[in-house]
């Protein structure tokens, strides 16, 4: 994608933009710019993208963090569904998306509109300690619901469906849906954030072999239900 063409859709995504969208986001780009420049080295734009960025300050970590809960809310939690909890996410989760999301590999729509930019900047020593940072906070509790969804969703969650050969979602993010290693936690992440990322995976907006073909055997009320079930819990 050319510079000019992501220019041209990050401005066609923000006019569409609720007003509170574009609070977070203006929240964010008030602040990046002291962070990238405490960040990056002199002469870093002219060098190697990856391997010569060094560790960024610990003043530039907190500036860097502070710009994070722009969107991503205080201690990881975000308010606004568009942005997920961070908060007891798996480090190595969030180390390969923030890796994805510097050199374009993750490119949904709302990937390359909000993040890309965030994180180009960042060494792979500031995405470790960003990583582990967020990882090591409590992560966000659910809040039961008494919604006829939670129930189908959970039957999605540790059984599967077998008609369309879509494996129980536990198999692999883990009993109670605390995921392990590069495979994220879901519990307590917000429902239509949830939703919103099943949908890109079963289009194939969002990169992820094993999710696509999990997402696509599951209908748009199937993944209403996992998304309630796995945000109460």
């Amino acid at each position: 994608m050319t510079k000019t063409t992501l220019c041209h859709e990050s401005t066609i995504f923000l006019s569409s933009a609720s007003p509170s969208v574009l609070v977070y986001v203006l929240r964010g780009l008030r602040v990046i710019l002291p962070a990238l420049a405490l960040s990056v080295p002199i002469g870093a734009a002219h060098a190697d993208r990856t391997e010569t960025r060094t560790a960024i300050t610990d003043e530039a970590l907190a500036e860097t963090e502070h710009v994070c809960s722009a969107c991503h809310g205080t201690e990881g939690q975000s308010v606004s569904p568009l942005f997920p909890h961070l908060a007891g996410q798996q480090k190595e989760y969030l180390t390969n998306q923030l890796k994805g999301f510097r050199d374009h590999s993750r490119a949904d729509r709302p990937a390359h509109t909000y993040m890309w930019g965030m994180a180009a900047h960042l060494s792979n020593e500031a995405i470790d300690q960003l990583a582990g940072w967020y990882a090591a906070l409590p992560p966000v509790t659910g809040k039961p619901e008494a919604v006829p969804e939670i129930e189908a969703g959970k039957k999605i969650f540790t059984e599967g469906v077998a008609a369309t050969n879509v494996p129980a979602c536990g198999t692999c993010h883990g009993e109670s849906a605390e995921g392990m290693g590069e495979i994220p936690r879901l519990a307590g992440q917000h429902r239509s954030y949830l939703e919103t990322q099943l949908t890109a995976f079963a289009s194939r907006d969002r990169d992820n072999p094993i999710m696509h073909e999990t997402a696509e055997g599951l209908t748009p009320e199937q993944i209403a239900s996992v998304a309630a079930y796995l945000a109460a819990r």
